[in-house]
């Protein structure tokens, strides 16, 4: 299949960048080229939910009256579009996959390429949903609606894989990362995983629910679930220490997972694999907004694999970006200098 920068091709495939074969073609993606780095392996991501996140705040949230919102930002959200951008940020290399429709999805589109995200769009007849994180400034407390988003049809969930299929970096990390829309069947991800693993590449997963079991049953490279996700999984809460870390060795040791990065808050985070468990704690930080810390984790985990450090190395570049997006306001990601120096920090601290 040929793909072409910025308009629509025979398929009904939108393609902002071509995929790795076609990329010299392409004079858009040359200026976006220059400036990537090079030496680490690409990172495909790919996210079939995308969300525009809309973020305010408000002295004090109430039923019936109408609340006086502070300024807004808005911004491109959505898991595995996400981990591209913080990816970007952090000095990587990432291609991703995502679907657009609709007005909403327009917008969406213009902030994705605002940024100089590498990307390829599949477009839908829906529209793209929103997410609204409110602020409550008078209690800290914040508010978090997550909007279902629009159904896809059987064409269109199946184009996803189909530009997965040929997009994916052989001998890189395939990242598939968020809810799925109506309409997509509860194997989706598993499908992903077999077409990475098809074509050479690591596949890694965060998501949840019937999703989450599904590609799990596939077996997966690195599995990021949260403490809520992963006790869902397991029928269990995991309120204590040696619950999580059993639960996670679980997924280890019965062939769901080579790694399994259980994310614990202000708790810290547990890595398990065949070497054993780690666990580290988190840095002393402020925390603003916890939006994107999973995300930003994620994003620095895959992005020391694909410049080929060790594990351990990426599982504190992980926890330093996850501090990190915590310090950042609303909706926004971690910021580079951030992540370098809580890096560091944790690296004198476990050496």
């Amino acid at each position: 299949m040929a793909f072409e920068a910025s308009h629509l091709g025979d398929d009904g495939i939108a393609a902002r960048i071509p995929p790795a074969g076609a990329m010299a073609e392409s004079p858009m993606l040359g200026r976006m080229e220059a400036s990537q780095p090079t030496g680490a392996k690409l990172v495909l991501t790919l996210t079939v939910n995308p969300a525009l996140d809309i973020s305010t705040s408000t002295e004090q949230v109430v039923s019936v009256h109408k609340l006086r919102c502070g300024t807004s930002r808005v911004d491109p959200g959505g898991g595995g579009v996400n981990v591209s951008r913080v990816i970007q940020r952090l000095g990587g290399r990432s291609l991703a996959v995502y679907t657009a429709g609709g007005p909403v999805g327009e917008a969406y589109r213009r902030l994705i390429e605002a940024e100089h995200i590498p990307s390829m769009v599949v477009p839908i007849q829906g529209s793209t949903r929103q997410n609204f994180t409110v602020d409550e400034t008078s209690s800290g407390k914040q508010y978090r609606f997550v909007l279902e988003g629009p159904e896809l049809s059987d064409a269109e969930w199946r184009a996803c894989l189909d530009l997965v299929a040929q997009a994916i970096p052989a001998g890189g990390y395939m990242v598939a990362s968020g809810s799925l829309p109506p309409g997509v069947p509860e194997d989706f991800y598993a499908r992903v995983v077999r077409l990475a693993r098809e074509g050479g590449a690591r596949c890694i997963v965060d998501t949840s629910g019937p999703a989450l079991t599904e590609a799990l049953a596939e077996g997966v490279f690195l599995v990021k679930p949260s403490k809520r996700e992963l006790g869902v999984y397991v029928g269990a809460a995991l309120e204590s220490e040696g619950s999580q870390v059993e639960a996670a060795a679980a997924l280890v040791a019965d062939g769901s997972a080579e790694y399994v990065a259980l994310t614990l808050g202000e708790a810290g985070a547990v890595l398990a694999s065949k070497s054993g468990v780690v666990r580290l704690p988190v840095p002393a930080v402020q925390v603003v907004s916890t939006v994107g810390a999973g995300d930003s984790f994620l994003a620095a985990f895959v992005l020391r694999l694909a410049q080929d450090r060790s594990v351990e190395d990426a599982f504190r570049a992980a926890v330093a970006a996850g501090s990190a997006a915590v310090m950042t306001p609303a909706t926004e990601l971690c910021h580079r200098g951030d992540t370098d120096r809580l890096e560091a920090e944790l690296s004198a601290a476990t050496p």
